[in-house]
């Protein structure tokens, strides 16, 4: 990675704490990595007044763009493509479709940015539905979780594509020769499920991937699954119970740990275990979510998004890109789409 130059658009207006947060996470993120630029995109004197603000001019590596108009979380999904076309999500979008950035990466309305993606960056061939993977903790090393909250309604044929997608993002970034996937589900047993997940079960056994069938919630932190599959509206539920469980952990360690000096004695001595663990659940650690699915980088943040966690998200984008992970999931996807025509066509003679 070291020398090659990319180009982040970064979304300036969206998230609870834009543009301060923002801004700060783009002057963190570049002062980190010489070889990260940052086209930092929204209403160009709010941007201007921001730095000022805090006493930074504008870097060599960050190049303002101006977009007049910002998506509200309470504005719909589609908003970019109709009512706010020069808005910064949909801008970056553009940035990226255009080849003037390289990825891009918002804090702001998730399906704004799911929507600008998907139409304006295009799609993987052989991909229906993007999916959003988060990387989740767990007792061996980590779990990737997809989808986190793109698609709220899902079709059997939309789980297969997020269990390939999973599966090759897994060997690529997880460096897992053979990742084994798992369905979520509220039972082991293969009739356990709804109507759905019953169903793709059924579909993911005829992949050829590493299925080793349904997952329970306990799954994705036991390091049992490498992967693990669900529509978005679960995977969201448990993405977000998930970071609520470890900021309720962290708060509570801390409020027991105060509560004696003999308890404080031994917090200071436990003090580098406590900070292991609380990185370990920080989401801020793991920066955002990819985009899987869509040409170009594209990472979703939380909306809660502080500095350190835009400046994680530029690194996730900038490696994203450089190793160029939506093309080799493309033609990995082309492969497995090539060996099963095969199999069908040798099946059928």
């Amino acid at each position: 990675m070291a020398g090659t130059t990319t180009r982040i658009a970064l979304d300036a207006m969206g998230g609870d704490h834009a543009p301060l947060e923002i801004v700060k996470g783009a002057l963190l993120a570049t002062a980190e990595d010489p070889a990260v630029e940052i086209l930092l995109v929204g209403k160009e004197e709010v941007m201007r007044e921001t730095l000022a603000s805090i006493g930074a001019p504008v870097p060599a590596r960050i190049e303002l763009v101006d977009a007049r108009e910002v998506v509200d979380m309470d504005d719909t999904a589609i908003a970019p493509l109709r009512r706010k076309r020069n808005s910064s999500i949909r801008v970056c979008a553009n940035l990226v479709a255009e080849g003037r950035a390289d990825a891009f990466v918002s804090a702001g309305n998730t399906g704004a940015t799911w929507t600008s993606a998907r139409m304006v960056m295009g799609m993987i061939e052989g991909v229906s539905r993007p999916a959003l993977a988060a990387i989740l903790p767990n007792v061996k090393g980590f779990t990737l979780l997809l989808d986190v909250g793109a698609n709220v309604d899902t079709k059997p044929n939309h789980l297969r594509e997020f269990a390939v997608m999973g599966h090759f993002y897994a060997q690529l970034v997880l460096g897992i020769p053979e990742p084994r996937i798992g369905l979520l589900s509220i039972g082991e047993e293969e009739g356990k499920g709804n109507e759905l997940t019953r169903e793709v079960f059924r579909v993911l056994k005829e992949t050829g991937l590493n299925f080793i069938g349904n997952a329970e919630g306990r799954d994705v932190y036991n390091g049992n699954a490498d992967v693990v599959v669900c529509d978005g509206f679960t995977g969201n539920v448990v993405l977000k119970a998930s970071e609520a469980l470890g900021e309720m952990v962290s708060r509570t360690l801390r409020e027991a740990i105060m509560s004696s000096p003999v308890r404080k004695l031994g917090g200071m001595l436990a003090k580098g275990a406590f900070d292991d663990l609380k990185k370990r659940m920080d989401y801020s650690e793991y920066g955002g979510a990819p985009l899987l699915g869509v040409k170009g980088g594209c990472i979703v943040c939380h909306g809660r998004s502080n500095a350190k966690a835009i400046k994680n998200a530029v690194r996730v984008a900038r490696e994203f890109s450089v190793n160029r992970i939506d093309t080799k999931i493309r033609e990995r996807i082309g492969e497995l789409h090539t060996r099963e025509h095969g199999s069908q066509v040798l099946a059928s003679s």
